[in-house]
This record gives C-alpha cells, sequence and structure tokens, in this order.
C-alpha cells in the first residue's frame, strides 16, 4: 500500500439531513481528518465545483459522495453533467443511495460513476463504508489530482 497521509477532501450531495448527520460521523470516528463538505442537491454540487457564488471559496474536492434521489438537479443528472465536462470527468464520483434497483445501478455506471453503494441501516455499516473509502482512495488508489 502507498503511505498517505493527507485527508480526503470529499464533497457529499445529499439532501437527508439524518444521512448527512450519519456520514459525517460516520467519518469522524475513523480518526483520519477526511473533510465533508455537504451540498443538497445537483445544482448545488456544480456551483462548489465551479465555485461560484457562496462556494467562492470551495475547496476542490478529491472525490463525491453522490445520493441519487435529489431535489432539483438529481444524481442522474448530476453524474451526466459532470462527466460530459472535460474539467470535472475524471473527479471520482461514489454512489452512495437507498436506492437498490437494478436500473439505477446500471444507469450510474452506463453515466460512469465510479462505485455503486448501497446506504446501510445503522451507523456501525456506515462506519464501515468510511473506512473502506478512505483505505482504497488514501492507501490503495491514487487520485486524479495525483493525491
Amino acid at each position: 500500500m502507498k503511505p498517505h497521509t493527507n485527508a480526503l477532501e470529499i464533497l457529499l450531495v445529499e439532501d437527508n439531513p439524518a444521512d448527512v448527520d450519519l456520514i459525517l460521523e460516520s467519518f469522524r470516528e475513523t480518526g483520519r481528518g477526511t473533510r465533508l463538505h455537504p451540498v443538497r442537491n445537483g445544482e448545488d454540487a456544480m456551483r462548489f465545483l465551479r465555485q461560484e457564488g457562496e462556494y467562492g471559496d470551495a475547496v476542490t474536492p478529491d472525490l463525491v459522495l453522490l445520493d441519487l434521489n435529489l431535489p432539483r438537479m438529481d444524481g442522474r443528472e448530476f453524474l451526466e453533467v459532470i462527466k460530459s465536462d472535460p474539467e470535472f470527468r475524471a473527479l471520482p464520483v461514489i454512489v452512495l443511495t437507498s436506492s437498490q434497483a437494478r436500473k439505477d445501478i446500471t444507469t450510474s455506471y452506463q453515466l460512469h460513476a465510479n462505485c455503486y453503494i448501497t446506504k446501510p441501516l445503522g451507523l456501525s455499516q456506515f462506519y464501515r463504508i468510511a473506512e473502506a473509502i478512505e483505505g482504497f482512495w488514501l492507501d490503495v488508489a491514487v487520485l486524479p489530482n495525483g493525491r
């Protein structure tokens, strides 16, 4: 495994406040210093990535955690936009959603999601997912930005 001391910067696109809290707590519990930046829909996510408006000081994320069922621009639309934009197409996107529908899984991969994870029910399962994401992206993989 490659040594990596930097924390991940993750754009979290999630509209459910309870899920946001669970995800934030799960990553906090790993102790690896990952910073999550929550937004509520795909439109806000694009503004964050483009550092527009209230997101003028936003960091450039290492990856995106994306729910599919969002208000305004949903996760499928966001995937279509981001993966067709040369500036952002290499940014890893992990779909983290409650849907187990085969159509949603297939569509997400066809739109070039890097991974599809069904949301677990409890904090301990969210914690295992957070550990797996950090372990893979910090210790094994090389991110497109070279980190």
